[in-house]
């Protein structure tokens, strides 16, 4: 679920301003990272990590922003959305884990 910010919110991945961001834990949750550290990303961002990589190759290679903004599979989307006002990009195919 979503955070709801009365301001806007920087999105950790994409750098936009945003009405407001979702947890997403750097160390997946299924992975063993329920308490791990979390960053704020907008839903675009969110979403689209996650269609984009597992919950393993998540855990495996992508444990920092630095490394998800270096990922290959993330660079035209990360050009596209840097320039866009949009809060909820409906990208999903179907949940991958």
């Amino acid at each position: 679920m979503g955070k709801k910010k009365k301001d806007a919110a920087i999105c950790g991945l994409c750098n936009r301003e945003v009405s407001f961001v979702t947890k997403h834990h750097l160390l997946p949750k299924q992975e063993g990272g329920k308490h791990s550290e979390t960053v704020d990303l907008c839903q675009p961002c969110h979403s689209t990590i996650h269609l984009n990589f597992t919950n393993q190759e998540l855990a495996r290679n992508f444990r920092s922003i630095s490394a998800l903004q270096q990922a290959e599979p993330l660079q035209k989307y990360l050009r596209w959305i840097r320039n866009k006002n949009v809060d909820v990009l409906k990208n999903r195919r179907g949940k991958r884990h």
